[in-house]
């Protein structure tokens, strides 16, 4: 495989989205030369617009580029040089993509946190208490005993100890940034809905298929007790 096909195939698949190219004037297609070299085009143009994002491509470089790979004219890019404009050009859009869902958090952040008995902290975690608990709220060096459901925020439920039938139990600093900042402000009974930005959860990485890079998460969680 060369590297021009290694990094088409390598683009985000996030981003695959339908392109407009630049009309072009219909061709005869009398003989069979003629319809097979239509058809690959087609099957050429798919694959394209399966693996790039909307934008406007120039007709005639994609057609001498599609010439030079074929060797029916001389080659003005080689894989190297392709492939280093696509893998900046990948860059380049997931940089906006990013600045998008950061804009969309900071404003959904803004917007729920002025919802009445929504409390946003100094690191942009918000929560509010759903019921009130008694006793002292756990050590970053404790263990916990928590009921919880995590949600997108689209409401896709990722994770529920509820749905398992049983509660878990884990060290409070062995969680995301948001879950160990929640958990200390917690006493045994209570129970929060958690807004947790993407920074004091799993960032631009995300978590397996379920998560995915700068998700906000929303989570439910019940403070049963803390294990000394």
């Amino acid at each position: 495989m060369s590297l021009l096909r290694s990094a088409a195939l390598a683009l985000p698949l996030h981003l695959a989205l339908a392109f407009p190219l630049m009309a072009a004037d219909p061709v005869a297609l009398d003989t069979d030369e003629q319809k097979l070299s239509y058809a690959l085009g087609l099957l050429y143009g798919a694959r394209i617009s399966e693996t790039f994002p909307p934008l406007e491509l120039d007709n005639a470089s994609v057609v001498a580029g599609v010439s030079g790979a074929l060797g029916a004219s001389e080659r003005q890019m080689s894989d190297e040089e392709a492939q280093t404009m696509l893998q900046a050009f990948a860059q380049k859009l997931d940089e906006i993509a990013k600045a998008e869902t950061l804009a969309k958090e900071a404003a959904f952040f803004a917007g729920n946190g002025a919802k009445e008995g929504v409390i946003t902290t100094d690191s942009g975690l918000q929560y509010k208490i759903i019921t009130t608990g008694e006793g002292d709220a756990p050590l970053a060096t404790e263990t916990v005993s928590v009921h919880y459901e995590g949600r997108l925020l689209d409401g896709t439920v990722f994770d529920s100890s509820y749905a398992r039938g049983a509660p878990a139990q884990f060290g409070v600093n062995q969680v995301i940034k948001g879950w160990i900042e929640a958990l200390q402000l917690m006493t045994p009974g209570a129970k929060f809905e958690l807004w947790i930005p993407s920074a004091l959860a799993y960032g631009e990485s995300g978590s397996g298929r379920a998560i995915g890079p700068n998700e906000v998460l929303n989570f439910d969680v019940e403070l049963l007790e803390v294990l000394k």
